[in-house]
């Protein structure tokens, strides 16, 4: 199944090509809307010419943060953003040999799959969730008792990224994250 995420065909190749490049998108969807935040390694890929992470990591900090933020800048905080994808490509690079693949398709366990995401800069416990909720519904990488790991993110419906395979399933994850904004606000308000 080709991803469908980001509404830009090239971008979503570039997920589809690159799992370095989905990692990167993953960690940059906070604070920033989720097609924009993936389409970002279609941005780098397009500007630095490589999405090979020990490139990324070597590259000049500055040049690589002025890289990341003009306009269309990967994402809002684009400079700060730029720091840590380098973080992540030094650490894709030092303990995976460069393949973020063997991020998933080494690990052992679920538990070993969600620690390794878990551990990635940027990456809390909702987003590595969601992480591994993304490569079981679309990837197929499906260790057992992945699904306990998630919690309600393995569940059938329209939760997160990992739900997201063409534009309205995109705008029902939106419909869904509102209202539980909203939900949340009405308890503390």
């Amino acid at each position: 199944m080709a991803i469908k995420i980001t509404g830009d065909a090239a971008a979503d190749r570039v997920l589809d090509e690159s799992p370095f490049a989905l990692l990167v998108g993953m960690m940059l969807d906070q604070q920033y809307p989720m097609e924009h935040a993936f389409r970002g390694p279609a941005k780098v890929l397009d500007r630095f010419g490589t999405l090979d992470p020990a490139a990324i990591a070597a590259a000049d900090p500055e040049e690589f943060a002025t890289l990341c933020s003009t306009p269309p800048a990967i994402h809002r905080y684009g400079r700060s953003m730029a720091g840590r994808l380098q973080t992540l490509a030094a650490l894709v690079e030092e303990q995976y040999g460069g393949d973020a693949s063997r991020i998933w398709a080494e690990a052992g366990s679920a538990q070993e799959l969600f620690d390794r995401v878990l551990a990635l800069p940027g990456f809390g416990k909702q987003k590595a969730q969601i992480f591994v909720t993304l490569l079981a519904k679309q990837f197929g990488v499906r260790p057992d008792g992945w699904e306990t790991l998630v919690g309600d993110y393995a569940e059938d419906g329209y939760r997160s990224v990992a739900d997201v395979v063409d534009p309205a399933s995109l705008q029902k994850v939106r419909d869904f994250k509102k209202a539980k904004k909203a939900a949340a606000k009405a308890q503390t308000g």
